[in-house]
Parts: C-alpha cells; structure tokens; sequence
C-alpha cells in the first residue's frame, strides 16, 4: 500500500461490507489505513461506523472522496460487471485514478467487463479462498484472510496495479498467487463451486426424502453444510461458470452411476474399488 513514513495512506474504499468486504474493512482499520464503506443497506453502513471502521459511510451512488487509492468491490459476481462500468462513467476525481479489484469466484466476467470499460490497465481481479456460508455484515470478523490464497489475475493491469493490489492482500495476511483468469475459473469450478453444488443437491435429496437436518451425524452434518449457503449469491456464481460446472457435474453424474450399477448388482469388489478411489485421493 502506498504512503511513506511521512506521508498518510490514501484510502481505500470498499464497496459491498458483506462478510468480504466487512472483513477487509475491519483489517485494513487495524493497522492504520482509511476505509471508507459504500453500501446500499444503510443498517449495514450504520453497524459498521457503530463498529470504529469507517472513516466515512457512503451509498452507491454518492461520490468517492480525493484521496482514494484503492476500490475494492465486494459485491455478488453478477453486480460487478455493471460496477466496473459505473467506474468507468466516473471521471477519477483526485490527481491519479484508482486502482480497481474485486473478490468475486469468478474472473473471467469482471476482466472482460474491464476490458469493455476502457479500465482494463487499472483493473485487478482477485479471489481470496477464505469464505463461509454465512453472509453480511454480522459475519465479518477480523483476521479472516490471515495465511488465506488470494488468487491475483492481473488481465492487462499495469505492474504498478498488480503491486498495489498484492500489497493489500499481503497486509492483510494473505498469500497473493498469480493466476491467469481461465485457468482460475476451471480451478474454482471444481474446487469451490462443485462442491457447492454437490452439497446442496445431497441436502435437497435428504429434503425430499424428509431427512431432519438434526437427524445427520457429524458427517451428515459436514457434508451439507454449504448447502446453508444464500442461494442468490449462489445462483449467480454457478451462472456466471456454468460451463465449467457443467463438465464438474458430468464428471460426478459418471461416478454416481458406475456406484448404483455396482450396488445392483451387489458387486462388493466394484464398490469397494470405487470407494478406494476416492480415499487414494483424500488421503494424499
């Protein structure tokens, strides 16, 4: 982050103070940086000046200060595009323009829609891995991205941007990893977003099979706990990489059939092969 020993940090505002961008804001407070937070619920910008965080609350269509340096959108992955846009039709109104980054799953939407804007060479895209499936203000806490991977795909930033932003995410603890925006969706899409899927179809199958949640054991229990997740922030995500969720499915429609085709034929040693498949892995 920019600003010398004899020269105050610029501020940085964060747009979204959901459990992201509450916990940034939280973090950044902490070792001395300005945040201003801009949010349309007004409950969530009054919790989190009550909180000491803030050095100015704003609403989504209020104009940024001078000073900001930095703005971070925090926002569900089908409202960054648009906010990007919103950036663009704002003229910067310090001496130097912003640099801009996001936390959204998913990157390639948000780097296209920065390349569309005309901010590609300011604009950095990040995905820090280190949610939970409680949402909003109430959920932020300090110290959530502590020793957390925050994926870095820079697009066509200038290197100046990507060192801002990486800076950020260092000070807050994180290990900032290159990534290209590609290669982050395929990744994200088998790591995070099909295991989203997974468990709320288990958790939609034990539904209609009128299993009580308080009937699972600890393992029940893990398995489906995403699936308490907000289903809007979700419908987005999944929208927004479904071609790639869509091969992850495919891949789990194939084991799921070759389980059932063995345990109708009572087959114990396809089972027990297709059980020790997953376990090499899960023990690796």
């Amino acid at each position: 982050m920019s600003g010398g020993a004899d020269t105050a940090p610029g501020a940085f505002a964060i747009v979204g103070l959901g459990l992201i961008g509450g916990s940034m804001a939280r973090d950044l407070a902490a070792v001395g940086v300005p945040v201003v937070g801009v949010d349309r619920d007004p409950h969530a910008r009054a919790a989190a000046s009550a909180a000491g965080v803030l050095r100015q609350a704003l609403g989504p269509e209020e104009p940024l200060p001078t000073d900001v340096e930095v703005v971070v959108l925090a926002l569900p992955v089908p409202a960054i595009p648009g906010a990007v846009r919103s950036m663009a039709a704002k003229p910067a109104a310090g001496e130097r323009a912003p640099v801009i980054t996001d936390v959204g799953s998913t990157k390639r939407s948000a780097l296209a829609a920065a390349a569309e804007a005309g901010l590609a060479h300011r604009f950095v895209g990040c995905h820090p891995m280190a949610g939970d499936h409680r949402s909003g203000w109430a959920a932020s806490r300090g110290g959530l991205f502590k020793d957390a991977r925050v994926w870095i795909c820079a697009g066509a930033a200038s290197p100046e941007a990507v060192a801002r932003v990486a800076a950020l995410w260092t000070a807050l603890g994180a290990r900032p990893e290159p990534i290209d925006a590609a290669t982050h969706d395929r990744l994200v899409g088998l790591s995070s977003h099909l295991p989203q899927a997974v468990a709320s179809a288990l958790a939609g199958a034990l539904r209609d099979r009128r299993v009580a949640r308080d009937a699972l054991g600890r393992g029940g229990a893990d398995t489906t706990r995403l699936a308490a997740s907000d289903p809007d922030l979700w419908a987005g995500i999944l929208l927004d990489n479904a071609d790639e969720i869509v091969l992850g499915l495919e891949t789990i429609e194939s084991r799921l059939l070759d389980l059932g085709e063995a345990l109708r034929r009572g087959d114990a040693a396809a089972v027990t092969s297709w059980l020790r498949h997953a376990a090499e892995w899960a023990a690796r």
